[in-house]
């Protein structure tokens, strides 16, 4: 009886591990026709690649900070809500430009994979795929006031015809740096309701003038197979002197940071970080090699550091503002001391003539 009962529960627990074991490569083979499903869609968007999401957020986070009080972090909730912002629209961004250049992709080394070049996704699914992305957007942006609501829709003209710009013109990163710096606006008026253009405007210049530069760099690594195929760039406009012409886009820069942080009163950390971002750009410009693919592609990617170097200095800037700040209040509201004593008037001597 006894070896009757062990036998039978061993044949259920067999039968158990059998029928798991069926399950287990069925849920399996789901899971995995869901990831080969939504890899076309994370390409779409350079899921894989975060390097645009973080220049296109720099920007914000930048005029985000800059906004803040003397002696405050700069707005956290704010930040964040930025950041979701920037990873949706950069990927609505790179939906429109492939949807653009599609055929121009198909004809270049670097981009023929893309998945719409390579027809792993039709042109309507990138459709529907771009209105998803630009709904989420729009959720995120209806978070702001209405100011920036407004602010931040004008610029979605500049997101669909950057694309086209490299059919016409050979400075399609001056409208790239445009459409790309704009959260230098927009950051502003999400935390105060508007924009003050004493610091908002050279920011925002300034960061075009980084675009040029960046962006330049990106577009060598292509420019024999947009000579062949017609498309224009600053890479091809500037040519062999391109390290003149970065040189003095980065002087811009510069200038443009340094006139912002004047008018922020900003302190000695900003400034100390316009220097560093200056000496980067500079080592960046001075070693670079625009015949070497890989190295552009390096260059192009370190601009990372430069966007995370002048935020940092931004924050602590704005937090030392705080001592010169309290300095100066205890100055001018130190209380006078009043004397001990109230002096009398003295009479006057009697003259004796």
């Amino acid at each position: 009886m006894t070896s009757w009962r062990l036998h039978q529960r061993t044949t259920t627990t067999l039968s158990e591990s059998s029928n798991q074991e069926r399950k287990t490569p069925h849920k399996a083979t789901l899971l995995q026709e869901l990831a080969d499903a939504a890899k076309p869609y994370a390409q779409l968007m350079r899921i894989d690649r975060p390097i645009g999401t973080y220049l296109l957020f720099w920007p914000c986070g930048w005029s985000i900070a800059l906004s803040a009080d003397a002696g405050c972090w700069p707005d956290f909730s704010m930040l964040g809500l930025f950041a979701i912002g920037a990873l949706i629209m950069r990927g609505a961004g790179c939906t429109i430009n492939d949807m653009w250049d599609k055929d121009i992709d198909a004809k270049v080394e670097r981009t023929r994979t893309r998945p719409l070049a390579s027809g792993q996704i039709t042109q309507f699914d990138a459709i529907v795929f771009l209105s998803a992305q630009l709904s989420l957007g729009l959720l995120v942006l209806v978070q702001l006031n209405w100011q920036s609501i407004l602010l931040g829709a004008s610029s979605l003209g500049l997101v669909i015809t950057y694309p086209l710009m490299k059919r016409v013109t050979y400075w399609p990163q001056l409208v790239l740096g445009m459409c790309f710096n704009w959260g230098a606006l927009l950051g502003w008026c999400a935390t105060q309701g508007s924009v003050n253009l004493e610091a908002c405007l050279p920011l925002y210049l300034s960061g075009v003038c980084w675009t040029i530069v960046y962006d330049t760099i990106y577009a060598h690594q292509d420019k024999l197979d947009d000579l062949q195929i017609g498309v224009k760039s600053t890479a091809l406009r500037f040519g062999e002197n391109t390290k003149v012409w970065l040189s003095c886009f980065t002087a811009a820069m510069l200038a443009g940071l340094t006139s912002a942080g004047y008018a922020c009163d900003q302190t000695v950390p900003y400034y100390a970080a316009v220097a560093v971002v200056g000496a980067h750009l500079v080592q960046q410009i001075y070693s670079l090699n625009i015949d070497n693919p890989s190295d552009c592609a390096k260059k192009f990617l370190s601009n990372q550091q430069v966007g995370l170097i002048l935020f940092l200095g931004i924050v602590l800037g704005t937090l030392l503002k705080s001592d010169d700040s309290k300095k100066q209040n205890k100055a001018t509201l130190a209380p006078v001391a009043a004397p001990s004593y109230v002096p009398l008037p003295q009479p006057k001597p009697d003259v004796i003539s």
